[in-house]
């Protein structure tokens, strides 16, 4: 399998700390979590129910006409390129490379390239999988040009598959609202906003066919009850999601601050993580493992993604472990 951030556990082997001391930056998991309630017992005891009313919460979060429930957005990724006879297929990159891992596990051909680069030559493509905003690099798309290169996939029975793990701290520049239209895909995380990712509960808009194509490969129970329920009430809590959003852009902008006063200025960045590219990532990476500081290190271009620390006390650490390497 590929290498993902919150390997916590083989880091505090690795380095010799106990997983309760490290100040973990290697997600971008929001560390500011929807508070979950007690389960009822009922809820563990039946089996899961698809009219409890999470579909209905869910579209109207999401601002979709319909949508697929699904155990995170992965088991979408996975999926998806089983619905395909063999396409050419264009991934963004760099960005998480699960997508091209999965559309080449599925004997697809597939070519990673910059963005500007798979919008400029859509038509070259079947498929072009595009995350908004992008991770690691954090790139942002014009809804114009996002339309645009749908409709050049669309014309040839092709898809536009946008990975939105991101977006829920910018709602307005989601794509959800037009997935009603054929070969336009929309995937949704809900563990990175929600910082519920222990849940693994994610959600696919699109045209009801394709929902119905997807529906039939993942199988029945995609979530647990436990989860649905849990879901169900964070989607519906409008009051949190607000406190959530500002929250989000109040520390990430911190968190810049914080690099940027030790010649680190951010490369980019989202609401949910600041990324530095710069040779001396792995170094760096090293430097602030050893103090017990977490962050997720890339090879391919050589960079470094900081999630967000939870409380004043984890900004004081992180910035006290720079200014020992400055």
């Amino acid at each position: 399998m590929l290498e993902h951030g919150g390997r916590l556990l083989r880091a505090a082997r690795d380095y010799g700390i106990p997983p309760e001391h490290w100040l973990d930056l290697s997600t971008g998991i929001s560390p500011f979590a929807w508070p979950v309630p007690a389960v009822p017992a009922s809820v563990w005891q039946r089996l899961p129910d698809d009219d409890d009313g999470l579909a209905e919460a869910a579209c109207a979060y999401y601002g979709a006409p319909q949508l697929l429930p699904v155990a995170g957005s992965q088991a979408a990724i996975q999926a998806l390129p089983l619905l395909r006879s063999s396409s050419r297929v264009g991934v963004i990159w760099p960005g998480y490379n699960e997508h091209a891992h999965a559309w080449r596990r599925a004997g697809h051909a597939v070519e990673t390239l910059p963005a500007a680069t798979l919008l400029a030559e859509a038509a070259r493509f079947d498929v072009i999988v595009l995350i908004h905003p992008n991770n690691p690099g954090a790139e942002r798309f014009e809804r114009a040009s996002l339309l645009a290169c749908h409709e050049t996939l669309a014309a040839r029975g092709g898809w536009l598959v946008v990975d939105e793990a991101f977006m829920d701290a910018t709602p307005g520049d989601s794509l959800c609202g037009d997935a009603g239209r054929e070969g336009l895909v929309v995937l949704r995380s809900s563990g990175k906003f929600f910082g519920m990712a222990g849940a693994r509960a994610g959600f696919v808009a699109a045209h009801p066919a394709l929902l119905d194509a997807l529906r039939e490969q993942l199988g029945p129970w995609t979530l647990s009850g436990p989860t649905r329920y849990a879901m169900r009430l964070a989607l519906s809590d409008h009051a949190w999601h607000v406190e959530a959003r500002a929250w989000l852009h109040r520390a990430s902008a911190r968190l810049a601050a914080v690099l940027s006063r030790h010649d680190m200025t951010p490369t980019a960045g989202s609401a949910f993580f600041q990324w530095w590219q710069d040779a001396r990532a792995e170094a760096v990476h090293v430097a602030l493992a050893r103090q017990g500081i977490f962050t997720r290190l890339f090879t391919a271009p050589a960079s470094l993604r900081f999630g967000l620390p939870a409380d004043d006390a984890g900004f004081c650490r992180l910035d006290d472990a720079l200014q020992t390497l400055d």
